[in-house]
């Protein structure tokens, strides 16, 4: 399999500010914080780490739950992480809480499509498993405003990947 390159470019603004864009050729502004010399204008580059594990792993929930048919009628994903105290200052803990509003929606379903995204899909989420521990939640909202069992993402069951696709 051969792998897929890609390429970016970043370009420096001033005050610590770049703006960056991908082969898709949108443009996102980067800064850091007043603190460190910046103008607090954008989000930081190891904000945006945390986006994209977000962002990587909720489009791969939303795309199997998509496929089981289930109704989301609304979905969030907060992400929090912890990063080593001495440079490189990696993400060494990182936690995943997920929040759903679906009227069908079940935990089996819920705690299946964040594994399989965490353990096989998501890119991000591969690359930071290298140097932090992942760990995930979710919550269940109905459309009435009760709330389901929270969930622990647990292991995938011995039902195939098929079952989703």
């Amino acid at each position: 399999m051969k792998a897929t390159m890609k390429k970016i470019t970043a370009q420096y603004v001033k005050d610590r500010t770049f703006l960056a864009k991908g082969e898709s050729n949108h443009w996102v502004a980067f800064d850091t914080g007043k603190q460190a010399g910046g103008g607090n204008a954008a989000s930081a580059p190891m904000e945006m780490v945390l986006m994209a594990l977000a962002t990587c792993s909720g489009l791969d929930v939303a795309v199997i739950l998509e496929k089981r048919r289930v109704q989301l009628d609304d979905f969030r994903i907060e992400v929090t992480g912890e990063r080593a105290d001495t440079h490189p200052k990696v993400y060494t803990d990182i936690h995943v809480k997920y929040y759903f509003t679906s009227p069908d929606l079940t935990e089996k379903f819920a705690n299946k499509a964040i594994d399989l995204s965490q353990d096989k899909y998501c890119s991000v989420s591969a690359m930071l498993r290298s140097t932090a521990e992942i760990t995930s939640e979710f919550e269940i909202i109905r459309p009435d405003g009760q709330l389901s069992d929270n969930g622990k993402s647990a292991e995938l069951a011995e039902e195939t990947d098929s079952n989703f696709h």
